[in-house]
This record gives C-alpha cells, sequence and structure tokens, in this order.
C-alpha cells in the first residue's frame, strides 16, 4: 500500500530543482545581507527548526564568521535582548507559514526593525506576505506531517544562503556539490529503499528510539525523534548529541535497546563512535546511518543524504504497525 508520504518523497529532487531555478536570486541577496550583519537569526519550530540546528552546527563547525542564533518561535517572541534598529537579519523557516509560535516571532522582529526573511512552502501565506524578504520553497502544498519536501528544500536555502555568506574555504565545493543534490536524491531515494523496508520490518514492534548525532547531523536527530518517529511512526523518541551520551543516556542504552546513530566522520564523531563501541559492547540494538556508505560528498552535508534513508525506515516502520506516517492524531487540532 502507498501513502501520500510516498509520492511526496519520490517528488523532493523536483522541488528542490525548482526551488533553486526560481528563489536562487532571492537567496543570494540575503547572503549579501549577512555578510554585513552583526548577527543571524534563526527561527522555527518542528522540522523547521532540525534545519535550523543543521546549518547552525555546520556553520559553527566550519570555522566561518558568522555569528548564528537558533530559537523556537515564543522562545525568539520572549527574548528580551533584542535590540531596536539592530544590525541583525532573522530567518523564519515553517512549511504552511502559517505556524502561530514563528508567525509571532517574525511580527515581533518586524516591530524591532530587524530585517525579516521569511522560507516556507505557501505562497500566498501570512509570513510570505509579512517578510520583508519573501523565499518560497517549490514543493505545492504538502499533506503529510513529516515534511520531506519541505525539509529538503528549507535545508538547502539555509545551506545556500549562509555558506554563499560563509568565508569557509571549501564553500565553492560545498555549494557545487548542493546544486548537484537532486541528482544525488534520485538516486538515494531508488537505492536505499528495499534495506530500510526490511530494517523496518525488523524493528516494528520496537517502542521508543534513542537518536544521536554530532554536528549538523543533530538536527537531522533532532528531526528523526520529534518529528518522524513520534508523530509519523508514533513511536517514542529522544534525540541526543552523542557528546551528551555518557550524561544520561549511557544509563538507558541496556542490551536491546534501539539507538539510531547518525555518523560522518567530523572530528567530533569520535566521540560518536565511543558511545557505539559502548553500545555495541552491552549488546544495544545499534542502528547506524554511515554517510560514507552512501555517497562521497563534503560532510556538513550529511544531513541531506542520511534523510533519504531515514525517510524510508520511518515509513515502513509506521505501515508495518498499521499507521498512516503522514497522518495526525493532535497537531493542527491544538491551538494555545
Amino acid at each position: 500500500m502507498k501513502y501520500k508520504m510516498y509520492d511526496e518523497m519520490m517528488e523532493q529532487p523536483e522541488a528542490l530543482q525548482k526551488t533553486f531555478e526560481s528563489e536562487f536570486k532571492k537567496m543570494d541577496e540575503v547572503s549579501q545581507l549577512i555578510e554585513k550583519a552583526d548577527k543571524v537569526y534563526l527561527i522555527g519550530c518542528g522540522s523547521s527548526i532540525s534545519t535550523c540546528y543543521s546549518v547552525r552546527d555546520a556553520i559553527r563547525m566550519s570555522s566561518t564568521n558568522i555569528n548564528i542564533e537558533v530559537y523556537v518561535g515564543y522562545e525568539f517572541y520572549y527574548n528580551k535582548k533584542l535590540i531596536e534598529n539592530e544590525n541583525s537579519i532573522a530567518i523564519f523557516t515553517s512549511q504552511s507559514g502559517e505556524t502561530a509560535d514563528t508567525l509571532a516571532a517574525l511580527r515581533r522582529a518586524n516591530e524591532f526593525g530587524i530585517h525579516t526573511v521569511s522560507i516556507s512552502n505557501e505562497p500566498e501565506s501570512s509570513m510570505i506576505a509579512e517578510a520583508k524578504t519573501p523565499i518560497i520553497t517549490r514543493g505545492e502544498t504538502e499533506t503529510a506531517i513529516l515534511g520531506t519536501k519541505t525539509y529538503i528544500t528549507q535545508l538547502a536555502c539555509l545551506y545556500q544562503i549562509l555558506f554563499k555568506a560563509s568565508d569557509y574555504e571549501n564553500k565553492t565545493e560545498l555549494l557545487a556539490e548542493l546544486a548537484d543534490m537532486p541528482k544525488m536524491l534520485e538516486k538515494l531515494l531508488l537505492l536505499t529503499e528495499d534495506e530500510n523496508k526490511d530494517l523496518a520490518e525488523k524493528y516494528k514492534d520496537e517502542d521508543i528510539f534513542y537518536c544521536m548525532g554530532s554536528g549538523p547531523n543533530f538536527g537531522l536527530a533532532y528531526k528523526l525523534a520529534m518529528t518522524m518517529l513520534m508523530e509519523g511512526a508514533i513511536k517514542h523518541a529522544c534525540p541526543e548529541y552523542s557528546a551528551e551520551f555518557r550524561h544520561g543516556l549511557i544509563e538507558r542504552a541496556e542490551k536491546d535497546v534501539p539507538i539510531i546513530v547518525l555518523r560522518s566522520d567530523f572530528e567530533s564523531d569520535e566521540i560518536t563512535q565511543k558511545a557505539i563501541d559502548f553500545c555495541e559492547n552491552i549488546k544495544a540494538k545499534t542502528i547506524l546511518y554511515n554517510l560514507e556508505d552512501y555517497a562521497s560528498v563534503d560532510k556538513l552535508l550529511s544531513p541531506f543524504v542520511l534523510v533519504i534513508p531515514l525517510e524510508w525506515f520511518v515509513y515502513y516502520l509506521a505501515h508495518f504497525t498499521g499507521e498512516d506516517p503522514g497522518a495526525t492524531r493532535h497537531i493542527g487540532k491544538v491551538r494555545y
């Protein structure tokens, strides 16, 4: 049986290519503004905050000159450190462009005279209308809660904008690989389905998953736990930085407990490997997604690559437990 999420997953390469073609000029304009700004705020909620975490950690890991702060919507709204007409750029990410938390934060930034940028999939949305610079991702309306097209296009816009503005020594090569990402996604969608379908069937009866990664892979681990597994597969899940493994998760890493680990051979993955070794020694169910098994690209692009096999894993995990991976039970009903 195919769910709506299946079609939306397969449309990711086209959505990304169309976004590059239509929005590149606006992204370039934002990059130029960032080069002159003192600070960049990245704001989102749910899956959208995960893209902010990933690009923030990628930028910091590349030792560039950009000062980035990440906030969920209402945490930015209640931030008392904002200064009237400060020299900063605030970038807001949302699939619908109507996320109440993020929209409130956008309006607060506008009140303070901060240059606002919205990245959204809905051209008629409030966030697109009210931002000083609107960037529209070209995934058309997305119905599956996991936000496959939205995630990949949002992440690409953030990487393009911030790395173009950076002084990262390998940014020319990274941006060239990013431009080629639609082709790579096409290959990954075809090559990774079967193995992750089998993996999902093996783990369908598990009720809780721990998800761990270092650097930009933490943002993906956050998405995997907080939206993909909990919203899509209706499984308990918890995200963790690899460096935090021994500060809590190590006490829950027992025999037969499933722990999903994302590894890309970052310098900080020295700590990830220590966690993997510990898990294997106690016979935890370590599920390893290793960048080098899927692609040869700049390591900082790891989330673009690893998200595809993870999407297949969660898609089939939901299917084997009788859930529609794109449906929701409460999201969209709760307003506060």
